[in-house]
């Protein structure tokens, strides 16, 4: 059990800080959702490469497509916190 048990966060990949913050939210036991570009994690790299990805479920999402930038908004709604 943890202090953040029970939250849920969606993490839009990104660069820098925002992926070591969600990291440590997942750590802290936050139900974490990382809404992955089509080229992979963090800087691009493969997921299953990409240390900051570690304790959270993830998802790929064109977000070019207006049907597919709906499908997040609508996540969104339903979050505890966006990063």
């Amino acid at each position: 059990m943890g202090p953040l048990e029970g939250m849920t966060v969606i993490e839009i990949a990104s660069l820098g800080p925002g992926p070591f913050c969600a990291m440590v939210l997942a750590d802290l036991r936050a139900d974490v959702i990382r809404i992955d570009r089509k080229e992979g994690g963090s800087g691009g790299l493969p997921l299953a490469m990409d240390p900051f990805s570690r304790g959270r479920q993830s998802i790929v999402v064109g977000l070019k497509r207006p049907e597919a930038a709906e499908v997040v908004l609508r996540l969104v709604e339903k979050v505890d916190v966006l990063v």
